[in-house]
């Protein structure tokens, strides 16, 4: 890893710690409305990867309805958190403290894998990030992500601020060509998750197949 890229890894340790040390939920306790709708197509028992999971509140969602749930995330804060949200809703998830770039991509081990909000990653990490997410799902697994879009920088009511961390289906097919692709819509909606996505917001809903 370059000197660049530690400074980068530690600079972003560093600023999502000091969001999810704050009191409560930063996205609040409830399940992400699209993973819930899409948890739909998931067969009972799937075993499904969360990436970047943050506190917690969609690995136990998943968990709570059947699944073998494995999450990970940067912050050992969130992951804490996420942790002590189990615990209390009794659950079982195979939490783990670990970044994208770090994250072992197994071969073909997971049913599904949810991937809600996760444009942290610049445009020079995002090709190995969705090479690692599509190569550890299995043959007929699916890829369960909801994020932004370029016109999000008007609302600017959650997300990164950068209009080359955000998503268009043209993007989408370009990282993913080998996808069969069940649902990829650009639309708008009012979310309300917590205090880091709250209002009016430009989304991308996908729901990609491998074949």
């Amino acid at each position: 890893m370059s000197t660049s890229n530690r400074q980068d890894f530690t600079d972003a340790l560093e600023r999502w710690n000091e969001r999810f040390a704050l009191p409560g939920y930063l996205f609040g306790l409830e399940p992400n409305a699209f993973l819930v709708k899409q948890s739909a197509r998931l067969r009972p028992g799937s075993r499904v990867l969360c990436v970047a999971d943050g506190e917690g509140r969609n690995s136990t969602f998943l968990a709570a309805t059947g699944h073998a749930v494995t999450a990970f995330d940067l912050s050992p804060v969130a992951v804490e958190k996420a942790r002590a949200l189990a615990a209390q809703r009794g659950l079982e998830v195979d939490f783990n403290v670990a970044g994208t770039d770090t994250w072992e991509w197994a071969a073909e081990r997971f049913d599904a894998v949810a991937a809600i909000f996760i444009q942290f990653a610049a445009p020079t990490q995002r090709q190995a990030l969705f090479a690692g997410m599509w190569r550890t799902l299995r043959q007929g697994g699916l890829l369960l992500l909801q994020g932004y879009t370029p016109k999000q920088l008007e609302y600017r009511t959650g997300g990164p601020d950068k209009l080359d961390h955000l998503y268009t289906a043209e993007l989408l097919r370009e990282l993913l060509p080998q996808a069969q692709w069940l649902e990829l819509t650009e639309h708008e909606a009012v979310l309300a998750e917590g205090n880091g996505h709250h209002g009016r917001s430009a989304l991308i809903d996908a729901v990609a197949r491998k074949g």
